[in-house]
């Protein structure tokens, strides 16, 4: 039996007039698009490490601002960088790209952002007479790499640490918020960054102790 043949669209006149009817295609989901998204990207050039360099870049673009006390403007600058560091690590996992260098570069990437705009904050701080603000930050930045050492640590010894209150996201927002509504910024004199770093260094030895804790209890077991 021969195959069946799809006959050609019809022309209709009307009004003295041709015309050929066209098939209409059905829209693409909201589903079908990201999928399609997806895998141009996977098949592109770009690489986790790419996305991370990328991160590290608008980190110190961050840093440099918050010292020219552009505050507004270097919480932009940090929160996009900060956005970064969490999309290299759903793009290694998604496309197979990752590599175990590529993950050891991550997390270094990390550390060197957080401390550098920390840094910038400190000198910020200092620059103004305030001696007290500048000595929490560098309790902030010596706690929040505390944070993630303990985590390392308890890691390497078989024990899962994701405890805590002061993780990396948490600890973003924080130092998002006071660089955003900081005294002088674009949306208002709130004065939030020494609140933020008071905050910010007192949630970080919290969430060392709790983790201190937590591996102790674990391996007492």
């Amino acid at each position: 039996m021969a195959p069946r043949q799809h006959a050609p669209p019809r022309r209709v006149r009307r009004g003295g007039y041709r015309y050929r009817r066209r098939r209409v295609r059905a829209p693409i989901g909201a589903g079908e698009r990201r999928a399609l998204v997806r895998n141009r990207l996977i098949e592109s050039r770009l690489t986790p490490n790419a996305i991370s360099l990328t991160g590290l870049a608008l980190n110190l673009l961050a840093a440099v601002l918050v010292w020219e006390q552009l505050m507004f403007l270097g919480g932009v600058a940090f929160i996009v960088g900060s956005i970064m560091d969490t999309l290299d690590g759903r793009y290694s996992r998604m496309s197979g790209k990752g590599t175990p260098f590529g993950a050891f570069l991550d997390s270094t990437i990390d550390r060197v952002e957080e401390g550098i705009v920390l840094a910038a904050v400190a000198g910020y701080f200092a620059l103004h007479g305030d001696q007290v603000a500048a000595a929490a930050v560098v309790v902030a930045v010596l706690a929040s790499l505390m944070v993630s050492y303990t985590r390392a640590r308890a890691e390497a010894l078989g024990v899962e640490c994701k405890v805590g209150l002061a993780t990396r996201p948490v600890r973003v927002v924080i130092l998002s918020i006071g660089l955003v509504f900081a005294k002088g910024a674009s949306l208002g004199d709130f004065g939030l960054l020494k609140p933020a770093v008071y905050v910010l260094a007192a949630l970080s030895l919290v969430t060392v102790a709790q983790r201190i804790w937590h591996v102790r209890r674990v391996l007492a077991v």
